[in-house]
């Protein structure tokens, strides 16, 4: 392991300590985690009363009617396991109907592409099998910010001005709650979403006392059996809600979708890298995406590279197009289709796949055809889609996060926690998708659905072809990692296709350059945007690679020469990482986090 161009400055310190340890995209998300600890819960009662918080103070990365995959290690089960919370098409969601609304895409906003809400379903799961802690000291902090108010950050209020007209004109019961006094809510100003916290309320007193498993489970109850569901059937049968189409639509989202869903509990997809073990979730996701990096990068000395220098990132996002490329060829849900998930990680594949590289950057999209079999790959486009929906608009972006346009588009706001408690037990998980300014609210809740099935193609035989009770190959993606075959790290970031790209780098720097957590998240990033997007309306760019200012010149004129496109950013302006680890020594365990500067955001605290 090399340590090149060491730089003792960090933007904050390395958190150690033997407690527990905290990160999260929110300070006062993290902050209720380690309370959650110091009362005596243990890392999955923290994340769960972390995650609810951070449905509150960031309702524009994500809400309770989203989506949150949990990747979990158990100290008890020696195991580590992913909870599946993302939701399925509902029943009707067929491409046939689709084609009857005249629809070549599934809009990015609105009511159509409601996939079954999985993040209550996912935490309760956590909370009911791993944690230890009654329901309502978990949502209690959520409850109280809700009710009484959180300074509300920037980002809020820029999100909300954004799509404020759309908000006055076709989206009242969203104009209701998030523009109080007809305006956006003023950062660092006290904002409350009453509606939400009686929500809460209610799920509380329908899950009643006693015994603690039987409790969640009423609660469980109450979100896919009782006033939760049927609040969304609703809504969805009698509202027409103005969507990116242009036009408006009803949802498809009905009670009974809702009442046949419970989280699933999986294996992850492992690699072994560099002494290393990386789980991530299954081809449901886009996780094993980083994982084929690495198993293409295995055949390149990266300890030797400066990692600000020009053949670092060359080899990277060269990587990374290929990488990606087998995600829009093969990635989709495994209880549909069969993915050659183990031939796409073996050695074999790689080394015939790692030849196509050049000192050149690469302007095609090339999937591969593992076991044989012919790749399709579809793209979608910005030109005609936009001439029809009007999305050419000025956009507003976040801080490591795409954009938001005046109909409420996004491409990858979500969220991101970490969690190791004093007995080793760590959690890892990416809550996003019920974004305020994707869906509009539901009055009774003072929430609002997801839109994650804009990730469906609306076309026959692919892998991510839309069908009844799919999920759609989602980018939220969780990691954790095993050193020498021991409970080592739990990491992550928001970023929509990004996720995948920036911990990648962040994995990179702390086993090849000997960066510890902060100085890895630290470093300056980049991304590529080669690949279609996940996002409505699914277009690529070819060639592009986002780089931020702090990358030297010789290194940006190095890589224009080879061909990539740059788009230079802001100096700190590419990812949202964390982490939390677990290390090992002679003298005992310690445990350390770090958090991402970028946005003045995130925070990690630990003791």
């Amino acid at each position: 392991m090399s340590n090149i161009n060491p730089d003792p400055f960090t933007t904050r310190p390395e958190i150690e300590g033997t407690f527990g340890v905290v990160t999260s995209t929110h300070w006062i998300a993290t902050a209720v985690g380690m309370a959650t600890l110091e009362k005596g819960g243990n890392a999955f009662d923290a994340g769960v009363a972390t995650a609810f918080t951070l449905q509150v103070v960031e309702p524009h990365l994500n809400g309770p009617l989203g989506e949150a995959p949990i990747l979990v290690w158990s100290e008890a089960n020696r195991r580590c396991d992913m909870i599946c919370g993302q939701g399925v098409a509902p029943a009707a969601a067929t491409i046939e109907r689709f084609r009857e609304l005249d629809l070549d895409l599934i809009p990015g906003t609105g009511l159509l592409a409601a996939a079954v809400p999985a993040a209550f379903g996912a935490w309760m799961r956590l909370l009911r099998d791993y944690g230890t802690m009654p329901l309502a000291e978990i949502l209690g902090p959520a409850i109280g910010y809700a009710a009484n108010g959180y300074p509300a950050v920037h980002q809020i209020g820029m999100t909300v001005a954004a799509v404020a007209e759309l908000f006055r004109r076709e989206w009242p019961s969203s104009a209701a709650i998030y523009l109080p006094n007809g305006a956006p809510p003023e950062p660092g100003r006290l904002f409350h979403n009453p509606t939400l916290a009686a929500t809460y309320h209610r799920v509380l007193a329908e899950a009643g006392d006693g015994v603690r498993e039987r409790q969640i489970e009423r609660a469980r109850h109450a979100w896919y059996h009782g006033f939760v569901a049927e609040a969304i059937d609703r809504f969805c049968r009698r509202e027409k809600v103005f969507d990116s189409s242009g036009r408006s639509h009803g949802g498809l989202l009905t009670g009974d979708d809702l009442a046949r869903w419970e989280a699933p509990v999986e294996a992850p997809v492992t690699l072994d890298y560099r002494g290393y073990t990386v789980a991530k979730g299954g081809p449901w996701s886009q996780g094993p995406v980083l994982l084929q990096q690495l198993a293409l990068l295995q055949g390149f000395d990266l300890d030797g590279l400066d990692p600000l220098g020009a053949e670092f990132v060359h080899l990277v996002v060269e990587c990374a197009k290929l990488a990606f490329a087998d995600r829009e060829a093969w990635y989709g849900d495994p209880d549909f289709v069969d993915v050659p998930m183990h031939t796409l990680l073996g050695n074999a594949y790689n080394d015939v796949r790692r030849k196509l590289l050049t000192e050149h950057a690469s302007l095609e999209l090339r999937p591969g055809s593992p076991e044989g079999r012919a790749p399709r790959v579809l793209v979608g486009g910005r030109e005609a889609i936009f001439a029809g929906a009007g999305i050419g608009e000025p956009t507003i972006g976040g801080i490591g996060e795409p954009t938001v346009s005046k109909r409420g588009l996004v491409a990858g706001d979500t969220c991101h926690v970490d969690v190791i408690d004093r007995w080793g037990n760590m959690v890892s998980a990416t809550p996003s998708g019920g974004w305020l300014q994707s869906s509009p609210a539901i009055p009774e809740l003072g929430c609002c659905l997801g839109t994650r099935m804009q990730m469906f193609w609306l076309e026959e035989g692919l892998p991510t072809s839309l069908a009844p009770g799919k999920r759609p190959r989602s980018t939220l993606s969780p990691s954790m990692a095993f050193k020498d075959g021991k409970p080592y790290l739990a990491f992550g970031t928001p970023g929509g296709d990004q996720q995948d790209q920036w911990s990648l780098l962040m994995l990179l720097h702390h086993v090849h350059h000997g960066k510890n957590l902060q100085e890895a998240i630290d470093c300056p990033a980049f991304h590529t945007e080669h690949m279609p997007s996940s996002f409505y309306p699914r277009a690529a760019q070819p060639g592009l690679v986002a780089i931020e200012s702090r990358f030297p010149e010789a290194t940006r004129a190095s890589l224009a020469r080879r061909g990539h496109r740059l788009r230079v950013g802001d100096p700190w302006s590419e990812g949202r990482l964390s982490g939390c680890a677990r290390e090992e020594t002679p003298e005992g365990r310690i445990l350390k986090a770090g958090a991402n500067p970028r946005g003045m955001q995130g925070y990690a605290i630990g003791r």
